[in-house]
């Protein structure tokens, strides 16, 4: 029996320590973001990590468990056998996610949840595509060495015949069975994290406003698991307050469309704005969006940002409409694509783009236009299945979709498919082609043409050679790609009854270490110029993505009421507000308070403004209604 209880033990040992090392070994290898911490918060990490390390090793140990049961009726080979895969395959799994983690956490800037793993299976050859090759063979590397050593520690430990059988079969067997059985029952304590009402969760291990330090102390394992967990139960997720109590603060933060009146009710986010007047010469224009990779405000000059880098779109801004308080709905394209085409929100622990089912019950801006004599076409150099976009794209009512496959391999020199300037050449083209044709010219023959771009993101390989910074030369190489679309656009006849909105298609990767937990990351521009703006303008009401739809409907004089989230911003009659997510936080701008609420923590981390905590309950009882909305499509 003393065997038995010691190898029992010593298994959940082995897998807490392996746990706890992780923690520097991952501030380490991450030395530029924790070189100034102080020796006490290595301990510190390493102290508040350990109950998701305690409760991970115990879902781990389980399996052991029952073996060692099995051991008190049986020590043969195949048991033994059965031992050493289970070690294989839990070393490898342990070493896959560690490195994974560790390699992902410089991009995503979170610790390892199921988001990667969707954009890898999804699209396995644009997911690694902003990794550098020789890292990936590194990390491969790393991952069978670390592997090695895990197994070797486990087996060399537990399952090494000197140790294996030095285990007897005992006389009572049904006595030292029983209580090998409750020592493993024993386990769902540090499972379920004690006896608490709340169990375990990521957001036990907040314990400081330094959120390095809490990532740090974040079990990578636990972390996709618990988010693997949370995926499809929608209903249940982020209830923050009662059905009613929600329904009520919702409907004060819906457009007067929505509710089917023209006024709202007093004491809501409603502010002094615009007129709802037109920003248009004509009623049916001809509509391009832009959507740019990962461009923020801090890139203009007129926004406050950069001087020599978007220079184009600072020129443009001078002549078009500006929206100066325009905030990004979510971390990610497939959430910001959502967003700004069908002013969907996007969500802090899923991406309704998964779920075509879902998705095609949405409404889009594509679908409102067709049904106003629009065409759709849709154009991006990359691979349009990454996250089931082409299925979202063609649900959402374009026509065709124009991607990678449409062009050459000589033009897919882009890890990420064809650079910018061919898919601008290409939208011209096809535009130039129409106006020979005598096509869409007139209002007769309204259209709707996107154009995502690509080039402007890891690993900011691009054609083109202006600044030093490589970041800031990929920002730079798109936004001359802009300028040089549309001078050339400028002189095509559509150009009279177009309208041109350029929007980024998420927060900004630059400045390149701002937390995601700070406003200034979701501030980017939004942009409208073209022939038919009637006159420069500067907007400062306050938005967000998911508002395009309304706003650009509303000026078409076309139906939003089916876009539930979405807000007209130039009605004064409407809240003004901006809401956005990241893996697992809201956030909610308003002119008088700027809030940003960790799920995980449970904890308000940033609010400022005149009015602290106005936008708690405004944030909790919308992300609490997205989440019913999603559970009923």
């Amino acid at each position: 029996m003393k065997e038995r209880l010691i190898g029992f033990f010593k298994t959940y040992l082995l897998f807490v320590c392996i746990f706890i090392l992780q923690k520097p070994v991952f501030m380490f290898f991450y030395h530029s973001l924790y070189g100034d911490i102080s020796w006490t918060d290595w301990f510190k990490v390493m102290w508040h990590g350990l109950p998701l390390d305690l409760s991970l090793a115990g879902y781990l140990t389980a399996i052991p468990g029952l073996l060692f049961i099995v051991s008190v009726w049986t020590l043969s080979d195949v048991l033994r056998r059965i031992w050493s895969v289970y070690f294989l395959v839990i070393s490898i799994l342990i070493s896959l996610i560690f490195t994974v983690d560790l390699l992902l956490y410089e991009y995503w800037g979170f610790r390892l949840d199921a988001t990667p793993l969707f954009y890898f299976f999804s699209s396995p050859k644009d997911a690694v595509a902003s990794v550098n090759a020789w890292i990936v063979l590194g990390g491969i590397m790393a991952m069978v060495v670390y592997a090695g050593v895990l197994y070797a520690i486990l087996y060399g430990l537990l399952l090494q015949k000197r140790y294996f059988y030095r285990m007897k079969l005992p006389y009572r067997r049904l006595r030292i069975s029983g209580v090998l059985l409750l020592l493993t029952g024993l386990l769902f304590i540090p499972i379920r994290g004690g006896f608490t009402v709340s169990t375990m969760n990521v957001g036990k291990v907040y314990f400081t406003t330094d959120q390095r330090l809490n990532h740090a102390a974040i079990n990578p394992a636990f972390s996709l698991m618990e988010s693997l967990s949370k995926q499809k139960d929608f209903g249940k997720q982020y209830r923050f307050m009662s059905a009613g109590e929600a329904n009520n603060i919702f409907v004060k933060m819906l457009d007067p469309a929505v509710l089917g009146r023209d006024t709202i009710a007093v004491g809501t986010l409603q502010q002094s704005a615009d007129s709802l007047c037109s920003l248009f010469t004509e009623s049916r224009p001809n509509v391009i969006f832009v959507i740019m990779e990962s461009f923020s405000s801090k890139l203009m000059k007129t926004l406050g940002g950069e001087s020599n880098v978007a220079v184009h779109l600072d020129s443009l801004a001078q002549e078009g409409v500006l929206f100066t308080n325009f905030y990004a709905n979510s971390f990610r394209t497939d959430r910001g694509l959502v967003a700004i085409l069908s002013g969907y929100p996007a969500q802090p622990t899923t991406s309704i783009m998964k779920y075509p089912r879902k998705t095609q019950s949405i409404p889009a801006i594509a679908g409102s236009l067709k049904e106003a004599g629009y065409s759709a076409k849709y154009y991006y150099g990359g691979d349009a299945d990454f996250t089931n976009m082409r299925s979202y794209l063609m649900s959402s009512g374009f026509d065709e979709i124009v991607s990678d496959q449409d062009f050459p391999m000589s033009e897919r020199l882009s890890k990420w498919g064809a650079h910018d300037h061919l898919v601008f050449r290409r939208l011209l083209d096809d535009l130039r082609a129409e106006a020979a044709e005598g096509k869409s010219v007139g209002n007769n023959t309204p259209w709707f043409r996107v154009l995502q771009t690509s080039s402007s993101h890891e690993p900011f390989e691009v054609p083109y050679q202006r600044l030093e910074n490589n970041r800031l030369n990929a920002f730079a190489y798109t936004d001359s790609c802009i300028g040089d679309f549309v001078k050339q656009f400028h002189e095509l006849p559509q150009w009279k009854n177009t309208v041109i909105l350029f929007v980024p298609d998420h927060l900004g990767a630059y400045p390149e270490y701002i937390s995601n937990l700070e406003i200034d990351r979701y501030q980017i521009p939004l942009l409208l110029v073209g022939g038919v703006i009637r006159e420069p303008r500067r907007i400062d009401v306050y938005g967000s993505q998911h508002d395009i739809a309304a706003t650009l409907l509303a000026q078409l004089s076309l139906p939003h009421d089916e876009f539930i989230f979405s807000k007209a911003i130039l009605n004064p009659a409407s809240p003004h507000f901006a809401f956005f997510t990241v893996p697992d936080a809201f956030g909610v701008v308003t002119s008088d308070n700027q809030l940003i609420f960790n799920n995980e923590s449970n904890s308000v981390v940033v609010d400022e403004g005149i009015e602290r905590s106005k936008n708690l309950k405004l944030g909790q009882a919308y992300l609490q209604k997205l989440y019913d909305d999603i559970a009923k499509r």
